[in-house]
């Protein structure tokens, strides 16, 4: 059973939002940009190193609290999009 800060891969039912979308690419450039590890990135966000890499992976995706947190500790970073560039 899933837990409260992760969902499985389904596709995003909360139409964005000021919180952002965080594909599976965005989570691992964020955590690169920050020269963290899993579990350090885990312990900002308040969950487990193993959601870090589902989400990495694209086997589970962050939920809605999980995506604002995301975006909160790449904001206090100074880090503001680390979305996949327009193709």
């Amino acid at each position: 059973m899933p837990s409260m800060s992760e969902e499985p891969n389904t596709p995003d039912r909360s139409g964005g939002g000021a919180e952002g979308d965080w594909s599976p690419a965005s989570v691992q450039r964020l955590r690169a940009r920050l020269g963290l590890s899993q579990a350090e990135l885990a312990e900002r966000v308040g969950t487990r190193q193993q959601t870090i890499s589902e989400w990495e992976t694209g086997t589970r995706t962050p939920r809605r609290m999980s995506r604002r947190l995301l975006r909160m500790v790449a904001e206090a970073s100074g880090i503001y999009d680390v979305r996949e560039p327009d193709a």
